[in-house]
């Protein structure tokens, strides 16, 4: 008995955070930068991130996207897709996502919505948004965290800030698996 214990399911062995059993409402409907409606069961069979951030963000953000190319590289598997969901639905515009997201990655998806689907859906994944500042100097303040959604649409990890790409291309290839 102790054997089987130890054993382990190499399966469910994930180098981020298992945020399985937290069973966070990953569905949303908001709007891609191409002016398409979609929610998150249009990605069912794929491997999804999700990062939450914005087009005027100084670090966090650009810095992110970068990690989310070298992965998707990496990966190199058209049965995983990254979706950045904008915080500042005001200026990030579909225009702006399109060409935002362009330089890092063609085939990034932008969302956004009106500012009520954006903060439902940050709430949804347990992220900060705190608006800061007036006029068109404002930033958004942010939590900032990876999360991956499985091939059947359940959000399954999270990775914060800064964790090591090669633990989720890891990480991916189990889900994708």
């Amino acid at each position: 008995m102790l054997l089987c214990s130890c054993s382990g399911d190499k399966k469910n062995n994930f180098n981020g955070s298992d945020i399985t059993k937290a069973k966070i409402n990953g569905n949303f409907s908001l709007t891609d930068q191409y002016g398409k409606n979609i929610t998150l069961t249009d990605f069912k069979g794929n491997v999804v991130a999700i990062f939450f951030g914005f087009a005027n963000c100084p670090d966090i953000c650009p810095t992110t996207l970068v990690e989310l190319k070298e992965i998707d590289k990496r990966i190199n598997n058209k049965n995983f897709k990254v979706l950045f969901v904008t915080l500042d639905p005001d200026r990030d515009t579909q225009a702006v996502l399109k060409d935002y997201l362009a330089s890092f990655n063609q085939s990034f998806i932008g969302l956004t919505g009106s500012i009520e689907d954006i903060e439902k859906t940050a709430r949804q994944y347990k992220i900060f948004r705190l608006k800061v500042g007036e006029g068109d100097s404002y930033t958004i303040d942010h939590s900032s965290a990876i999360y991956m959604v499985d091939k059947e649409g359940d959000v399954r990890l999270r990775y914060p800030y800064g964790f090591k790409i090669e633990g989720i291309v890891e990480d991916i290839k189990k889900l994708i698996e």
